[in-house]
This record gives C-alpha cells, sequence and structure tokens, in this order.
C-alpha cells in the first residue's frame, strides 16, 4: 500500500497559480507530496533562470490528510509565453536516518504580456525636429546680481558700525591682602606659610637672579651658597624648610605666624641689600 502511494506521488505534477499570471506577477508553484507517517519533507532550492527566479526559500506544509505534504515554490516570471521550469529534488527523511529522494519533474505554465496588443508592433515615427534653445533675457540675472551687491554692502556697512559708547561706571576698589590672623582663624595655616615662602623666594630671586623660583628649595639654597656666599643662608634655609614642610603638611603643630614674619622681615631686607647693591654700581 505504502508502495502504492509513493508511486502515485511521484506522477504528480505541478501546479501554477494564478491560472493567467502576468510578467512580473508572483506564482506559487504547488506539488502534493506524500510521505509515510514520522517522515518528514524537505524541499531543494530552485535555480533562478533568465526567464524566471524564485523569491525565496520554498515552503514545505504538512496537510490535514496524515502523510501529505505541500510544497509551494514563490517565483516571479520576466519573460512572457510558455516557460517550463527544472525543479529540484524532493527529500523524504525518515525517523530512523533513512532518506528517499523523489525527482521534482518539469513545472510548465504560461505568462501573459502586460504590453498591449496595439503597441506590440509599434510603426515608425518620423525624426524629430532641431530642438532650437529658447532666447533668455539677462535682465532677471542682472537684477539679482545687482540686488545680492547691494544687500551685501548695507550687512558689510551695519557691521561695521562704530561702538557703542558705554556708560563709566564706579571705579572698583581691590581688596587688600588678607591678614596672616584671617587665614590662620579660617583654619588654614598651609595657605599663610605657601605666600610666606612664596613671597621670600620673590626677593631672593630678584636679589640673587641664579636663586629663581623655578629651582627647588634645595636648588635655591645651593645657588645662593654659591653666588652669595655672604647672604644669610642660615636663616634662609630654617625659615624656607620649615615653611615647605608646614605647606606640604609635613609638620603639625608649628607657629606658622611668627615664621611668616620672619620671612617677610628677610625679604625685605633682601630687597633693601638689592636696591644698596644696584645704587653701589
Amino acid at each position: 500500500m505504502i508502495t502504492l502511494l509513493l508511486l502515485l506521488a511521484q506522477t504528480q505534477g505541478w501546479v501554477a497559480a494564478p491560472h493567467q499570471p502576468t510578467v512580473g506577477d508572483t506564482i506559487n508553484l504547488e506539488r502534493a507530496v506524500f510521505a509515510p507517517p514520522g517522515w518528514r519533507v524537505r524541499a531543494g532550492k530552485l535555480a533562478s533562470t533568465s526567464d524566471a527566479e524564485p523569491l525565496g526559500d520554498p515552503a514545505v506544509v504538512p496537510t490535514a490528510t496524515p502523510g501529505n505534504w505541500l510544497l509551494r515554490y514563490a517565483v516571479v516570471a520576466w519573460t512572457p509565453g510558455s516557460i517550463t521550469l527544472e525543479m529540484p529534488p524532493i527529500w523524504r527523511l525518515g525517523p530512523d536516518g533513512g532518506s528517499d529522494s523523489l525527482a521534482g519533474g518539469n513545472a510548465t505554465f504560461r505568462v501573459s504580456s502586460v504590453i498591449p496588443d496595439s503597441v506590440r508592433s509599434p510603426a515608425p515615427q518620423p525624426s524629430l525636429g532641431l530642438l532650437r534653445p529658447e532666447r533668455l533675457t539677462p535682465i532677471p540675472v542682472s537684477a539679482a546680481v545687482v540686488l545680492a551687491v547691494g544687500v551685501l554692502l548695507v550687512l558689510v556697512a551695519w557691521r561695521r558700525r562704530a561702538p557703542r559708547a558705554l556708560a563709566q561706571g564706579p571705579a572698583l576698589a581691590g581688596d587688600g591682602e588678607v591678614s596672616d590672623a584671617r587665614w590662620l582663624s579660617a583654619g588654614e595655616p598651609k595657605a599663610v606659610a605657601a605666600r610666606a615662602a612664596h613671597g621670600l623666594r620673590r626677593a631672593l630671586a630678584r636679589a640673587i637672579p641664579e636663586a629663581h623660583e623655578a629651582l627647588s628649595t634645595t636648588e635655591c639654597l645651593q645657588a645662593v651658597e654659591r653666588v652669595r656666599p655672604d647672604a644669610p643662608l642660615r636663616d634662609l634655609r630654617e625659615l624656607l624648610l620649615a615653611l615647605d614642610q608646614v605647606a606640604f603638611a609635613t609638620a603639625h603643630g608649628v607657629e606658622v605666624a611668627p615664621l611668616a614674619a620672619r620671612a617677610r622681615a628677610l625679604a625685605r631686607e633682601l630687597g633693601a641689600s638689592r636696591g644698596s647693591n644696584g645704587g653701589a654700581r
């Protein structure tokens, strides 16, 4: 019985729908295939031709009758007339790993043309005459150029107008230097130490150019010892090192106010000695 059904499935042909398609329409090529219970059906890939090509992968759909499967290929035809496609083989896959193949056969269908019968054989038409260029007047273009130049000149003149005079407001009085006591009361001893060290280093750089502010504290003291051995090197070393320790938070419990006062006094002495040396020169 199963062998008889297999033979019937092999002899079934392909059916095209719609019945009278035209060029560019989607055409469904369908065929019924029988497979024993528990078997599956797999359709091969349809190759493209110059007359028609597939629109996607084939569809394999089980029908309501057990063992019957419906194969569907969606194709499109590009040339009118009778078209015959060589269909790919059909595979039946068994549950135990076995397989069987059916020849795809040929699918034949007719495609109608979308061109009306009246233009299938067009009659030759006479040649067209010479295309003469239209006579254009340059007045609109010239007027547009003149208008654009005028607008540009107006914009340039407006952009280059004189600046508006602003009323002079009251002069702002600059605040004086914040005292060390105020900084210390705010809990900022490092700021006091940094300001005092900066003032001393600036005065030292003015008095001894070789000990400029770009040097570290150790390099600055070495430059002073090398260039000006008569300078108060001991006081400079004690003050600068102590102020650096406070500024970089490496020393705690140090009275910063006396150190800052000594640094300012020494800076004034360096400035006075620089003035006297300059006057002597």
